[in-house]
């Protein structure tokens, strides 16, 4: 039959989760720490606890060397012939010789003493027995109740130990009262000089993983199995799922029946959003419906060491894509691992442009040289950033359309300036008057032109471009020669000075 001391000792074990044993031990090195003390010695000490009578007795004891060995311990040690001279001829190189300590003398001092290292031996093994317990068990999801609330943060009593649920690692939707149960992930056990301390989460992503896994047996049963999980606590969660068999629907599974599986989820997280994803190994086709609920246009990878993505969407899907506060694209990069460069049509559409004008040096010409536009016309497209000739010869109506302040009317008038500019004319358009320094020359030019068509008919041969007449000066009668009268004209044209002749650079 177990002495009084001895059931306290289970008791104790059992309230605090250790083994009695540590107990005990602590009992014995606390009154031998007390009994050295007491009796002011440096000996080696040794207590034992009798645990059907409950009495505890210390002993000093020596070790017996042999006598070839040097006596290097006084204290500790006693030769052999020493050893046999005071206790028999039995005794024999490393046995100990004991001397039982009296403890009756030990006072209030040396029992108070005892008490405080038993109680910081047993509060040193609960500590060990809290991080043994816990510390193989980051990422596992446990059932908890709420102890107390401590500022933002939360004390969570998890049975055999309790856990500290910081601000951060609390969903915004959710708010719980003193006593109610909950789960929560296990994150971490860390020591410290105050003991393990357990740090517990419900905005770990392991908690959407678990919570499907209760309410679909298909997860349970690893039919379909979860790849990828991306959450942002009190906002949204993207999870990603595939079938391991081909006649089960991964998302349909996870849905439900009208919803009610997921459903249920939601309830669970205080409404948190949850998008249901079909994994894909292609990452491109992957890439497209974690950007869900947007549609995608294209998916390309731009730098496949760096896991880089360029994602084009249509400009009406932009916002979609990107999300709130960027969440979608966040959260979409997060599920697949890659970064995620996200731009719209339009956008892409500027950037080939920019890039092809580079490669070919093409011209560029800025859009106030269009003098037809007006300029009201020129502030609206030049705040949408339209600033060049050729960016706005490029855009589609359509595309016009959507710049604000553009209607039918002022689109046809950008359609009429920009054919004019590039000297396009339909049949009856006028056409603008050349300036005065251009018509001067053309003028002299078709005039020239005129006088080479006439002379060229009546060219001189070379007998009568020999024979030298002088034409009548202006206002003095000729004498009429009907014979003469072709060599007179030619010769007045022979005579004029090579500035006038025609086929001259001056001409």
């Amino acid at each position: 039959m177990s002495s009084a001391l001895y059931q306290t000792i289970e008791m104790l074990s059992r309230e605090k989760n250790i083994d009695p044993e540590i107990i005990v031990h602590a009992v014995e090195e606390a009154i031998v720490l007390a009994t050295r003390k007491y009796y002011k010695s440096q000996q080696t000490m040794r207590g034992e606890l009798n645990k059907e009578t409950g009495e505890i007795v210390v002993y000093a004891y020596r070790t017996v060397i042999a006598p070839e060995e040097e006596l290097a311990d006084p204290i500790n040690q006693i030769p052999l012939a020493e050893a046999q001279a005071e206790h028999g001829a039995e005794i024999e190189p490393g046995m100990e010789i004991r001397t039982y300590l009296d403890t009756r003398p030990l006072g209030r001092i040396a029992a108070q003493l005892a008490k405080q290292v038993i109680f910081q031996k047993v509060r040193d093994a609960e500590r060990d027995t809290v991080f043994n317990e816990y510390a193989h068990r980051e990422k596992e999801v446990l059932s908890a109740t709420v102890k107390r609330i401590e500022g933002p943060d939360m004390v969570i009593d998890l049975g055999k130990a309790e856990a500290r649920m910081p601000r951060r690692e609390q969903s915004r939707l959710e708010s719980f009262s003193v006593g109610e149960r909950i789960r929560v992930v296990l994150l971490k056990v860390d020591r410290t000089a105050k003991g393990p301390q357990v740090l517990v989460s419900r905005a770990a992503p392991e908690l959407v993983q678990n919570l499907f896994q209760s309410e679909v047996p298909e997860i349970y049963d690893n039919t379909v199995v979860i790849r990828a999980i991306a959450r942002e606590a009190g906002e949204r969660t993207k999870i990603a799922v595939m079938s391991r068999d081909k006649d089960v629907d991964p998302v349909g599974a996870c849905v439900g029946m009208k919803g009610m599986r997921v459903q249920s989820i939601i309830r669970e997280l205080r409404g948190e959003k949850i998008d249901i994803i079909e994994y894909s190994e292609e990452i491109t086709t992957f890439a497209e419906k974690a950007l869900q609920p947007a549609k995608v246009s294209r998916v390309s990878i731009v730098d496949l060491e760096n896991k880089q993505l360029e994602v084009i969407v249509d400009d009406t899907q932009l916002s979609l894509a990107i999300g709130k506060k960027g969440q979608n694209v966040r959260l979409a990069a997060k599920l697949l691992g890659w970064k995620i460069d996200i731009k719209s049509e339009e956008e892409k559409r500027q950037e080939v442009e920019q890039q092809m004008s580079a490669f070919s040096g093409g011209p560029s010409t800025p859009i106030e040289q269009v003098t037809e536009l007006g300029d009201s016309i020129l502030q609206k497209l030049v705040a949408a950033g339209i600033t060049t000739v050729e960016a706005l010869a490029d855009m589609t109506p359509e595309q016009l359309e959507e710049i604000p302040g553009i209607g039918e009317k002022t689109l046809e008038r950008i359609s009429v300036a920009v054919r004019h500019y590039f000297g396009e004319y339909e049949e009856g358009e006028a056409r603008p008057e050349p300036p005065a320094s251009e018509a001067v020359p053309a003028a002299a030019s078709a005039e020239a032109d005129a006088v080479s068509e006439t002379d060229a008919m009546a060219a001189p041969s070379e007998e009568d471009s020999s024979e030298p007449e002088i034409s009548p000066a202006p206002g003095e009668e000729s004498a009429p020669v009907a014979e003469g009268a072709k060599a007179d004209s030619e010769m007045a044209y022979s005579e004029k000075p090579d500035s006038e002749k025609p086929g001259s650079e001056d001409a």
